[in-house]
């Protein structure tokens, strides 16, 4: 199935989703990832692997990390090579002083918001769905 390509149909139709649970992103250098652990996100950089992980997991392999994220999950499915989304969101939140880091996955686009904002970064995200359609 071909994801959505069009700018409005992506953005009204977007159903931001917030997942439960507290995020964190940690660095592996040796890019092993430790057993036991289930991340969410993985990525391969040239100084080793970040994971993106439940903050529990983190906490119990003692694992450093300074950032705790809220997890949403934009419900429609986008194009691998749709243009615009991720601008729009995040300029809506940025406009709100909230950052945002963006993942890609085949079907959805997956955004990690400051933990404690999370719930003011879905409502923002909703009012934006409101004004695109």
């Amino acid at each position: 199935m071909t994801g959505e390509r069009d700018l409005a149909r992506l953005l009204s139709g977007m159903r931001p989703e917030l997942n439960p649970g507290r995020y964190v992103f940690v660095a592996i250098p040796d890019g092993r990832i430790p057993i036991g652990l289930d991340p969410v996100v993985t990525v391969q950089e040239a100084e080793g692997r970040t994971l993106v992980l439940h903050q529990q997991e983190a906490d119990a392999a003692s694992l450093a990390y300074d950032y705790v994220a809220g997890w949403i999950t934009l419900r429609v499915h986008s194009a691998l090579d749709a243009v615009g989304l991720t601008a729009a969101v995040a300029q809506a939140l940025a406009e709100e002083g909230l950052s945002c880091n963006v993942v890609a996955g085949f079907h959805h686009d997956h955004l990690f918001v400051p933990y404690d904002s999370a719930g003011v970064a879905v409502a923002i995200l909703h009012r934006l769905a409101e004004r695109s359609a």
